[in-house]
């Protein structure tokens, strides 16, 4: 049966754009788990919230009959001890319930972090390859970080600073309804409501220049580590000025955002001060008219007085939070559109393991294009039987890279299929099926670690004894016994301090002890001199014995002894066979074969030529 999938199409972005909602609603499973025992801690932070906020209204009650009772009369002024004490012992308890609550609440905060980090982690490695040849390394770290960063904030400041604010808000006006009348819980409410309005309008305004300031960030920080990751390429142009100017560029248009941006908050900040003194002055006169005609004590002035500045305090704090909280949730947003981006590459439900017994791979009438006007594979047929070796060969751009990745599944065959043993590798889990497949790639890539890691990394439960042993065999482990600091020697950055050959034994060495069913040697040599080759060829040789092989090749020496040899060109087999019975046919084989032997002939006289003169 022949499947066809639309999964080489590009990965779309999220469905829709992310708002604030969406953003927080994404949140919100993460603080309240399944552990129990973080539920509790939830419901237990939040009752010390609440009680934290009810004591701190009655501080100022307390302060109040303490001033009454020390106000000039006619009799004996006594010292109000117990409301004093009382005065005291609820600002206390205010701070202790405030600080158990942030105990409480703190490895609730960190959990979440630590899950949204992790889930961001994993689903950027289920994403397929399409996505990560076109994103922007740099960049994207740093929408990861600045959106664990936002988290933290958003739970901190919203959770216990805004919502506790509305609240102590909510019984102030409350408080001072019951005690006086409705005039003064009104002016302070619609002082409250236009600081809010006015903070909410001014800082969904300024969002844009957060974004601004967001996006050429990420972008001067991806062109300095793209900078850097080609080091060696500056320096071989002499384009060292050219990178800063290009970086300069990125962070002056920063600059110019970070300017507006902080600008526009002096304006915020004024109005938000214009509106607070407005209201303390309305309602500081109406308590004054009300001690002057008798009606109120001195120390009902003194209680508005403290209920104002006690929440006035937290209202322009809440201008500080409430922009910092919309620059999270900005940060945030980016974070979260990664956990909606496409998998594209996805297992079907309840699919089974790959179940591999000689590990021949057939594949048959396979059609691929990265994208849709641009087909690479047309039809291509053909079959590695158990234990045997084919190797695919033709020029640039004819399709044989692109026959790995496939094989790998890290894209989906628009048409035809591949199959394992019989089993069409859509049906079957990627992780078993990338179990049974080793690699060693023309670029090999190496983790900024040591090389006993690099090489672990194959399998990495294996044991030191396996390791070296998988390093003898790849011909490595006498080069790495010769370093003063043996396999714990870091590679540096992508395996640089390491040569082109001693790079390459690590990654032949890391695919043995990976021990695949099926191996792929996809150019592995053709970045090597000569003699580099040779040594690299004949560990191959020893490591793909009695395995299926398929060999990318090209450097068509390093075929000869394949059991078939297939030529592709223009994503079509132009022709297959033996080495002997093609360069017999006069083909495209034997011509490319003639080429490169007139080549080779050629740079053997100069690299004569240049040893005589040194001579």
């Amino acid at each position: 049966m022949r499947v066809r999938t639309p999964s080489a199409e590009p990965a779309s972005p999220s469905a829709k754009p992310r708002n604030d909602l969406s953003t927080m609603r994404s949140l919100l499973p993460y603080l309240w788990p399944r552990d129990w025992e973080l539920r509790l801690r939830v419901v237990s932070a939040l009752l010390f919230l609440l009680g934290a906020k009810l004591i701190n209204v009655w501080v100022p009650v307390f302060y109040k009959h303490s001033v009454d009772a020390l106000a000039p009369k006619d009799v004996a002024i006594a010292v109000p001890i117990g409301m004093l004490l009382a005065y005291g012992g609820a600002r206390v308890m205010a701070q202790t319930f405030g600080e158990l609550r942030d105990a409480l609440f703190t490895k609730v905060a960190q959990r979440a972090i630590r899950r949204v980090g992790l889930e961001v982690f994993r689903h950027m490695h289920r994403l397929a390859l399409r996505f990560h040849l076109d994103r922007q390394t740099g960049g994207l770290s740093r929408s990861i970080e600045r959106g664990s960063k936002g988290i933290e904030f958003l739970l901190q400041f919203m959770l216990f600073n805004i919502l506790p604010t509305l609240l102590e808000i909510g019984l102030v006006c409350g408080m001072l309804w019951h005690l006086y009348d409705a005039r003064f819980a009104v002016v302070t409410f619609l002082t409250i409501a236009c600081y809010i309005g006015f903070t909410l309008g001014v800082t969904e305004w300024r969002g844009k220049f957060r974004r601004v300031m967001n996006e050429t960030d990420q972008e001067a920080n991806t062109k300095a580590i793209d900078s850097l990751l080609n080091y060696e390429t500056v320096k071989y142009f002499g384009n060292e000025e050219h990178e800063a100017g290009r970086f300069d560029q990125a962070l002056q248009r920063y600059e110019k955002a970070a300017v507006v941006s902080r600008t526009t908050l002096s304006m915020l900040n004024i109005g938000q001060g214009f509106v607070i003194t407005g209201g303390l002055t309305a309602i500081m006169l109406m308590a004054a008219y009300g001690v002057a005609e008798g009606r109120m004590q001195v120390g009902d002035f003194v209680l508005v007085n403290t209920f104002l500045i006690q929440l006035y305090l937290p209202l322009n704090f809440l201008g500080f939070v409430y922009n910092q909280m919309k620059q999270s949730l900005i940060d945030m947003e980016a974070m979260f559109t990664l956990l909606e981006q496409n998998v594209e590459i996805a297992d079907a439900p309840q699919a089974p393991a790959l179940v591999v017994a000689g590990g021949e791979v057939v594949f048959d009438r396979v059609c691929f294009g990265y994208a849709a006007d641009r087909q690479i594979l047309k039809g291509v047929s053909f079959a590695v039987p158990a234990g045997r070796k084919v190797a695919i060969v033709g020029p640039s751009g004819a399709g044989k890279s692109t026959i790995s990745r496939l094989l790998f599944r890290f894209y989906d065959v628009t048409d035809g299929r591949i199959l394992i043993d019989g089993q069409d590798i859509r049906g079957v889990t990627q992780y078993s099926l990338r179990a049974a497949i080793g690699i060693v790639p023309q670029d090999t890539v190496l983790f900024n670690d040591s090389i006993y890691y690099n090489i672990a990394y194959g399998r990495p439960g294996a044991d030191r004894a396996e390791v070296e042993r998988a390093a003898r065999m790849a011909s490595v482990h006498d080069f790495v016994q010769r370093l003063p600091q043996g396999y714990a020697a870091r590679v540096g950055e992508r395996g640089l301090k390491l040569s082109g050959g001693e790079k390459q034994r690590v990654a032949i060495a890391r695919t043995i002890l990976k021990a695949p069913q099926i191996l792929i040697f996809d150019e592995a040599t053709s970045a090597l001199d000569t003699h580099t080759e040779r040594e690299i060829q004949e560990s191959l040789r020893e490591v793909s014995a009695n395995h299926t092989t398929l060999v990318i090749a090209h450097r068509l020496s390093t075929v000869v002894d394949a059991d078939e040899i297939i030529v592709l060109d223009q994503g079509r087999i132009v022709e297959r066979g033996r080495h002997d019975l093609l360069l017999a046919e006069g083909g495209r084989y034997a011509e490319m074969w003639k080429k490169q032997q007139e080549t080779a002939h050629l740079q053997a006289e100069l690299s004569q030529v240049l040893a005589d003169e040194e001579i």
